[in-house]
């Protein structure tokens, strides 16, 4: 029995080693593109813990993971959810994240989203943003929407932006 617990457990063992391996190349090769930047994510996800430790991530890797970070919330709630979330602790970088990729426009609009804030400035701190978002939400909200939507219009093709990225910076993203 106890041979068999040992065996047992190696497998586990050697399975999540396995999994927890990422596979940048295969990766490359998914049919999907929109799975290719899921996998993507997911690895830098778990690599920095959900962005708790973003240091974790080289500055290539942040800039994917700032851009998958916005057009997560923003298909899950819109402007006011990614300023709401920890994903608006990183708001000013998610501007600069989507001019290194290409993203001219959709830059602009989260420009224009963070212009709400006292002197377009949207506090790391997420308590404090929490706290000035309530104050600013009702006055906010026209222009909020109006982002919303011109973001939805999706002018630049985040996904193969972000794929020509990475291909562009393949050893960033193997480390």
């Amino acid at each position: 029995m106890k041979k068999l617990l040992l065996f047992i457990s190696s497998l586990f063992f050697a399975n999540a080693n396995a999994q927890s391996e990422f596979d940048l190349e295969k990766t490359l090769k998914i049919e999907r593109r929109d799975m290719i930047v899921m996998e993507i994510d997911t690895y830098l996800n778990e690599k920095s813990n959900y962005g708790e430790n973003i240091e974790k991530l080289n500055s290539s890797q942040q800039t994917f993971l700032f851009v998958e970070n916005l057009e997560r919330e923003m298909n899950n709630g819109g402007f006011n959810q990614f300023y709401f979330n920890s994903s608006g602790d990183f708001s000013q970088e998610t501007v600069n994240a989507l001019l290194v990729i290409g993203a001219k426009k959709t830059a602009e609009i989260v420009k224009k989203a963070n212009s709400e804030f006292k002197n377009g400035i949207v506090s790391k701190d997420r308590t404090e943003r929490q706290t000035e978002l309530e104050l600013i939400e009702k006055n906010a909200e026209e222009n909020w929407n109006k982002c919303d939507s011109e973001f939805y219009e999706y002018k630049d093709d985040l996904t193969e932006l972000l794929i020509a990225f990475v291909i562009k910076n393949k050893t960033e993203f193997k480390k």
